[in-house]
């Protein structure tokens, strides 16, 4: 009966610290979900001011007060537009010096062995 009644004891020992531990532990969990929730909600409020703060500056009457303050623009006159029919005619396709950028390239053959060919 003695034994018995040490065995219980014991096992009364180890449920308790089973029980202890995960109390423990549930309550650091809980700590770290309720850490968690406040940065959460500090990003949120912060990605909210940032939103905020974006539409602000982008509205188009900010824009155009710095662009008329900071840029040396005039406004479009209608007399710069002028008519299709006195655009200039189009070079043909394959006249040579028409193109100043094509004429510095320098036509690469094809490879038949599939590598990429070496740059200069």
């Amino acid at each position: 009966m003695r034994l018995l009644n040490i065995f219980v004891i014991g096992a009364l020992i180890l449920a308790a610290s089973f029980v202890y531990k995960i109390k423990f532990d549930s309550t650091l969990q809980a700590e770290r979900v309720a850490k968690l929730a406040g940065e959460l909600r500090r990003e949120r409020d912060a990605i909210a001011t940032l939103r905020a703060e974006w539409a602000k500056l982008d509205t188009p009457g900010r824009i155009q007060g710095l662009a008329s303050r900071h840029l040396a623009l005039r406004p479009i006159l209608p007399t710069q537009f002028d008519s299709l029919d006195r655009l200039p005619e189009r070079p043909p396709a394959g006249a040579p010096g028409n193109d100043p950028i094509g004429a510095m390239l320098v036509p690469v053959a094809p490879d038949t062995t599939g590598s990429v060919p070496a740059q200069r």
